[in-house]
Protein backbone atom coordinates (compact mmCIF):
# COMPACT_ATOMS: atom_id res chain seq x y z
CA UNK A 1 0.00 0.00 0.00
CA UNK A 2 2.74 2.48 0.93
CA UNK A 3 4.42 1.89 -2.45
CA UNK A 4 1.38 3.44 -4.16
CA UNK A 5 2.40 6.73 -2.52
CA UNK A 6 5.89 6.66 -4.09
CA UNK A 7 5.07 9.32 -6.74
CA UNK A 8 3.87 11.64 -3.97
CA UNK A 9 7.03 11.02 -1.91
CA UNK A 10 9.17 11.71 -4.99
CA UNK A 11 7.36 14.97 -5.68
CA UNK A 12 7.51 16.02 -2.02
CA UNK A 13 11.22 15.18 -1.66
CA UNK A 14 11.99 17.43 -4.65
CA UNK A 15 10.26 20.51 -3.25
CA UNK A 16 12.34 23.47 -2.12
CA UNK A 17 10.58 23.38 1.27
CA UNK A 18 11.51 19.73 1.89
CA UNK A 19 15.12 20.29 0.84
CA UNK A 20 15.38 23.09 3.44
CA UNK A 21 13.47 21.43 6.27
CA UNK A 22 14.17 17.73 5.60
CA UNK A 23 17.76 17.68 6.86
CA UNK A 24 16.67 19.02 10.26
CA UNK A 25 13.39 17.15 10.68
CA UNK A 26 13.65 13.80 8.90
CA UNK A 27 16.53 12.25 10.91
CA UNK A 28 14.72 13.02 14.20
CA UNK A 29 11.43 11.72 12.83
CA UNK A 30 13.13 8.57 11.57
CA UNK A 31 14.76 7.91 14.98
CA UNK A 32 11.36 8.17 16.69
CA UNK A 33 9.73 5.84 14.16
CA UNK A 34 12.54 3.30 14.49
CA UNK A 35 12.33 3.43 18.28
CA UNK A 36 8.56 2.87 18.19
CA UNK A 37 8.28 0.35 15.37
CA UNK A 38 11.78 -0.93 14.76
CA UNK A 39 12.79 -1.39 11.15
CA UNK A 40 9.48 -3.12 10.37
CA UNK A 41 7.69 0.10 9.47
CA UNK A 42 10.37 1.75 7.35
CA UNK A 43 11.49 -1.40 5.56
CA UNK A 44 8.01 -1.57 4.06
CA UNK A 45 8.13 2.04 2.94
CA UNK A 46 8.43 3.36 -0.59
CA UNK A 47 12.20 2.73 -0.70
CA UNK A 48 14.52 0.17 0.88
CA UNK A 49 16.21 1.74 3.89
CA UNK A 50 19.22 0.71 5.93
CA UNK A 51 20.95 2.07 9.00
CA UNK A 52 24.63 2.75 8.42
CA UNK A 53 26.92 2.98 11.45
CA UNK A 54 30.26 4.45 10.50
CA UNK A 55 33.17 5.82 12.50
CA UNK A 56 33.12 9.60 12.82
CA UNK A 57 35.94 11.10 10.73
CA UNK A 58 36.65 13.78 13.34
CA UNK A 59 35.43 12.19 16.58
CA UNK A 60 36.21 8.51 16.06
CA UNK A 61 32.81 7.75 17.61
CA UNK A 62 30.14 5.49 16.06
CA UNK A 63 27.63 7.47 13.98
CA UNK A 64 24.35 5.93 12.83
CA UNK A 65 22.26 7.29 9.98
CA UNK A 66 19.27 5.92 8.06
CA UNK A 67 19.81 5.87 4.28
CA UNK A 68 17.86 4.87 1.23
CA UNK A 69 19.65 2.02 -0.50
CA UNK A 70 19.54 -0.01 -3.69
CA UNK A 71 20.26 -3.71 -3.12
CA UNK A 72 22.39 -5.41 -5.77
CA UNK A 73 22.01 -9.08 -6.77
CA UNK A 74 25.29 -10.08 -5.09
CA UNK A 75 24.19 -8.71 -1.70
CA UNK A 76 26.02 -5.38 -1.92
CA UNK A 77 24.05 -2.19 -1.25
CA UNK A 78 24.34 1.14 -3.04
CA UNK A 79 23.88 4.40 -1.12
CA UNK A 80 23.92 7.97 -2.44
CA UNK A 81 25.26 11.01 -0.57
CA UNK A 82 22.46 13.33 -1.64
CA UNK A 83 22.28 15.30 1.62
CA UNK A 84 18.82 16.52 0.57
CA UNK A 85 20.37 18.56 -2.25
CA UNK A 86 22.56 20.61 0.08
CA UNK A 87 25.77 22.08 -1.37
CA UNK A 88 28.03 19.90 0.80
CA UNK A 89 28.49 16.15 1.01
CA UNK A 90 26.89 14.42 4.00
CA UNK A 91 29.11 13.74 7.02
CA UNK A 92 28.58 9.97 6.76
CA UNK A 93 30.27 10.00 3.34
CA UNK A 94 33.39 11.68 4.80
CA UNK A 95 33.32 9.04 7.54
CA UNK A 96 33.38 6.26 4.92
CA UNK A 97 36.19 7.91 2.98
CA UNK A 98 38.33 7.97 6.12
CA UNK A 99 37.26 4.58 7.52
CA UNK A 100 35.56 2.36 4.89
CA UNK A 101 34.71 -0.40 7.38
CA UNK A 102 31.22 0.09 8.82
CA UNK A 103 28.13 -1.76 10.05
CA UNK A 104 24.75 -1.95 8.35
CA UNK A 105 21.34 -2.86 9.66
CA UNK A 106 19.19 -4.07 6.76
CA UNK A 107 16.46 -6.63 6.27
CA UNK A 108 16.38 -7.60 9.93
CA UNK A 109 20.12 -8.33 10.00
CA UNK A 110 23.20 -6.44 11.10
CA UNK A 111 26.52 -7.04 9.36
CA UNK A 112 29.88 -5.52 8.58
CA UNK A 113 30.56 -3.86 5.24
CA UNK A 114 33.42 -2.28 3.37
CA UNK A 115 32.47 0.91 1.55
CA UNK A 116 33.85 1.62 -1.91
CA UNK A 117 33.38 5.07 -3.48
CA UNK A 118 32.26 4.57 -7.07
CA UNK A 119 33.76 6.87 -9.68
CA UNK A 120 34.02 7.03 -13.45
CA UNK A 121 32.61 4.07 -15.37
CA UNK A 122 31.60 2.19 -12.20
CA UNK A 123 29.50 5.12 -11.02
CA UNK A 124 28.08 5.71 -14.50
CA UNK A 125 27.00 2.05 -14.70
CA UNK A 126 24.86 2.19 -11.53
CA UNK A 127 23.55 5.77 -11.83
CA UNK A 128 20.62 5.01 -14.20
CA UNK A 129 19.26 2.38 -11.79
CA UNK A 130 19.56 4.80 -8.87
CA UNK A 131 17.68 7.46 -10.86
CA UNK A 132 15.03 4.92 -11.83
CA UNK A 133 14.54 4.07 -8.15
CA UNK A 134 14.60 7.68 -6.91
CA UNK A 135 14.45 10.33 -9.69
CA UNK A 136 14.90 13.08 -7.10
CA UNK A 137 18.66 12.41 -7.18
CA UNK A 138 18.81 14.31 -10.48
CA UNK A 139 17.18 17.37 -8.88
CA UNK A 140 19.49 17.12 -5.87
CA UNK A 141 22.49 17.06 -8.25
CA UNK A 142 21.25 20.14 -10.09
CA UNK A 143 20.42 22.09 -6.91
CA UNK A 144 23.60 21.15 -5.03
CA UNK A 145 25.96 21.86 -7.93
CA UNK A 146 28.03 18.80 -7.05
CA UNK A 147 28.34 15.18 -8.14
CA UNK A 148 26.59 13.09 -5.51
CA UNK A 149 28.86 10.46 -3.99
CA UNK A 150 27.79 6.87 -4.60
CA UNK A 151 29.12 4.10 -2.38
CA UNK A 152 28.88 0.35 -2.77
CA UNK A 153 28.62 -1.31 0.65
CA UNK A 154 30.13 -4.77 0.27
CA UNK A 155 29.21 -7.25 3.03
CA UNK A 156 32.13 -8.77 4.92
CA UNK A 157 32.12 -12.52 5.12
Amino acid sequence: MIRSFTPFFQWFAATDWFMRVGPRVLPKFDRVLRRLAGSRLLSGGPLPTLVLTSTGAKTGLPRGVPLVCRPEPDGALLVVGSNFGQDRHPAWSANLLKTPEARVGFGGREFGVTAVLLTGAERAAVWPGLIEQWPVYDRYTDISGRELRVFRLIPMH
